[in-house]
């Protein structure tokens, strides 16, 4: 049985990696280094990582990019590590598919805090029993949402890739489609216990999540722009396990 967790950190400035591993070791964890892309993933097939600790700015592809590939295809949590941390900076990183965001310079207590804290939530999330699978499944106009795999699959059967703020949104959507939501209530739903996601970046979330909805070049847009008012989903049938919607 794995008692030690493993930490991967992805950064090129040798000085933090060095901090960061003596500091994680201190607290139980496996520390692990990579200082870009290949790196991360060599180090990725090598050892089985419980958690990603990316910084944003690398040689190569940048942490954004490294970040959405990982969640493509990995339910690894992530945490960006930058010395870019504005509000807009922190929402691109959200919306990217990562679990936090810490901006440099940081407390080494600050940083082990908060992967304890995304390990417990994505330890809470657990797996899925066959027998739940039908039970968290939410159909609508074609589509497929596996609520517990945050998988979305389009009416051709293509998966999906969502963000933690797309996901969040859409299941706001889903449980009420046809309502109009205000930008302020959707931003509730999207950033969830976060509140760095500030300002309009709401519609730059919505237009992302749109685009991702449309299947095919003429299909329909089942996100609708409510002058004045905000935006509503405008799916024809949706249909999910008891007590879905409320």
């Amino acid at each position: 049985m794995k008692n030690t967790q493993n930490i991967l950190v992805v950064d090129d400035d040798e000085d933090i990696i060095s901090l960061l591993c003596a500091y994680l070791a201190r607290f139980g964890f496996n520390a692990i280094s990579a200082c870009d892309g290949t790196e991360m993933q060599t180090q990725l097939d090598r050892h089985a990582v419980d958690l990603v600790v990316l910084d944003l700015m690398l040689p190569g592809v940048d942490g954004l990019a490294l970040a959405q590939a990982l969640r493509a295809g990995s339910r690894i949590p992530i945490i960006m590590l930058t010395a870019h941390c504005t509000p807009a900076d922190r929402v691109v990183g959200l919306e990217v598919g990562a679990d936090d965001y810490i901006g440099k310079p940081f407390e080494p207590r600050e940083l082990v805090a908060r992967i304890k804290t995304v390990l417990r939530r994505a330890g809470e999330r657990g797996v899925a029993a066959p027998a739940e699978v039908a039970a968290n499944v939410v159909h609508f106009d074609g589509w497929q949402l596996d609520r517990h795999e945050r998988r979305l699959q389009s009416p051709r059967g293509l998966v999906v890739p969502l963000s933690n703020a797309e996901f969040q949104l859409l299941n706001a959507f889903l449980r009420a489609p046809r309502r109009v939501f205000s930008r302020d209530q959707l931003l509730t739903q999207a950033r969830g216990r976060s509140n760095e996601t500030i300002g309009r970046s709401i519609d730059l979330l919505v237009s992302r999540l749109r685009h991702k909805l449309l299947d095919a070049p003429d299909a329909a847009d089942l996100i609708k722009t409510v002058r004045g008012a905000g935006y509503v989903f405008d799916a024809q049938s949706v249909q999910g396990p008891p007590a879905w919607q409320h």
